[in-house]
């Protein structure tokens, strides 16, 4: 009996055999792991470790809502909102019980990349007032969140729910003379969770520098 398949013989077949086979594995793999969080839908449980060594997971701050920021201190969309605007978010936030981390996952050697040593003096110099300041050189947080560009904002509720991923605001521009008259839709969301609004917009579109993976 001969049994048929459709395996190929030749070696130029077997040689695009092999390739169509890795394209489809790479286009696989590549989907899975940009494949980002839904709003409404529960935020990605990570740990990771902050400027100072202290580990935390996403799971220690059930219960409060949580802020999550991209930042690339070399991106002009960031030095734009570091003029005074994230450092009063950031403080408003924590002042009224919510958690603020600020994430970094530029790999070394590229723009952003810090060590913690230099992630604490920016913080310093800036007069930021973040919760913490999270180092993922590997970029295993801001891929699990699909965080694209800096800034990129993500607010999570008590229960662990994202409800917002996108801008800081309505104005996708490196002019802080844009920031007075924008929408703060990282504000309005957590001014809508404290009072149980409906949140809007839900998803818009981030603008920035892309987050140099």
């Amino acid at each position: 009996m001969t049994i048929r398949t459709n395996k190929p013989t030749t070696p130029a077949a077997l040689k695009r055999f092999a390739s169509a086979t890795l394209t489809a594995t790479v286009l696989l793999l590549a989907g899975a792991v940009s494949a980002a969080p839904t709003i409404n839908g529960p935020a990605p449980e990570f740990t990771a470790v902050d400027s100072n060594g202290v580990s935390h997971s996403l799971s220690d701050f059930r219960g409060s809502a949580v802020v999550l920021e991209w930042t690339n201190h070399d991106c002009p969309f960031v030095v734009k909102h570091y003029q005074g605007n994230m450092q009063t978010l950031q403080q408003e936030s924590t002042e009224n019980g919510v958690v603020w981390l600020t994430i970094i996952s530029s790999k070394p050697g590229s723009q952003g990349y810090v060590s913690p040593e230099q992630a604490n003096e920016l913080t310093t110099s800036r007069g930021a007032a973040p919760t913490a300041v999270l180092l993922d050189p590997d970029g295993t947080v801001g891929r699990a969140y699909g965080a694209q560009v800096t800034p990129h904002m993500y607010v999570i509720d008590e229960d662990g729910t994202l409800v917002y991923m996108g801008g800081i605001d309505d104005k996708p521009t490196s002019n802080p003379a844009d920031i007075p008259g924008a929408t703060p839709y990282v504000v309005n969301p957590l001014a809508a969770l404290s009072a149980g609004n409906p949140i809007e917009p839900n998803n818009p579109r981030p603008s920035g520098c892309t987050v140099m993976y």
